[in-house]
């Protein structure tokens, strides 16, 4: 019953990301956002940890976590936002990230010896196709305008497909000795990482627009607490105690509610065929959840 409630928790608040990223484009550059808010949940976390007198990761594993951040929200997230910022849809921009499944599957089976049944294969399966559908209405499109002149569409793909190649890494990193230390002051190191990849891409970008709004404050406390803070987390729970193939499943029940916010909160337009697809990734996420050998 717990376990059931923090999949749906978790999966309800990993969907407003991209809709956060959507929200605080009128105010904020990207990454410099990204910045606050993952040393917001740095801070958090490290104050949890120093009030529980908590062990600290130390020498090599320090790194680990460092690294294993970065990954897992500085490079997926910096690349996600900046393809938000650019224009992209909050709902096609998660389900791009819903590809991370797909990923972690085909890469948990042979380093940490989870295999899914075929139907669980199936369910992965009709995912893809699934996020394929949702897609299809983007993927013809040339370019996307920007407010720095025309971005092609191979630029944003490559970017997309880079981002979730990190979420995934930094996913399965969790699975590792990393497993052991404390969550708290491993989600403070982690947020550090994390952190320290925002800093690196605001300055490459010259990133330094910042105007101060309830929205922005409120889309920033949303930030730190509910998403970095809580779904991260609930990630990182559900990685180590179970399977990573069957956690990171639950990535494709996002891209639904990420693009329904979408809908009602900027009136993005939803097209049959992405219903559809809405669909079949909902069918996907139950037949991978039900198989396992």
């Amino acid at each position: 019953m717990l376990a059931t409630f923090n999949a749906a928790v978790f999966v309800v608040l990993w969907s407003t990301g991209f809709v956060v990223a959507r929200a605080i484009t009128p105010f904020a550059d990207p990454n410099l956002f990204l910045l606050a808010r993952f040393s917001g949940t740095a801070l958090l976390f490290a104050i949890a940890a120093l009030v529980a007198r908590t062990a600290w990761p130390t020498g090599q594993d320090f790194g680990k976590h460092l690294f294993a951040g970065a990954l897992l929200q500085g490079v997926y997230l910096g690349a996600g936002y900046w393809a938000v910022a650019q224009g992209q849809s909050a709902g096609v921009m998660a389900l791009l990230g819903a590809l991370q499944p797909l990923l972690t599957a085909a890469v948990a089976a042979p380093l940490f010896g989870e295999r899914l049944s075929r139907r669980g294969w199936a369910g992965m399966a009709l995912g893809l196709v699934g996020v394929a559908l949702v897609l299809e209405p983007k993927l013809t499109a040339a370019a996307m305008p920007t407010a720095h002149g025309n971005v092609p569409s191979w630029l944003v793909a490559v970017i997309s497909v880079l981002a979730v190649v990190a979420i995934t890494a930094g996913t399965l990193f969790q699975k590792t000795s990393l497993a052991k230390a404390d969550i708290r002051s491993a989600s403070a190191v982690q947020n550090s990482g994390a952190a320290i990849v925002a800093a690196i891409l605001a300055l490459a970008l010259g990133e330094h627009r910042w105007i101060p709004s309830p929205q922005l404050w409120a889309s920033l406390a949303w930030g730190i607490v509910m998403l970095s803070g809580v779904s991260v987390t609930l990630l990182v729970w559900m990685v180590r105690r179970g399977d990573a193939s069957r956690a990171t499943a639950l990535l494709f029940l996002a891209p639904p509610l990420a693009a329904l916010e979408g809908y009602f909160g900027f009136g993005e337009r939803l097209l049959p065929v992405q219903v559809a697809g809405f669909v079949a990734a909902l069918a996907g996420v139950w037949l991978a959840r039900s198989g396992r050998r």
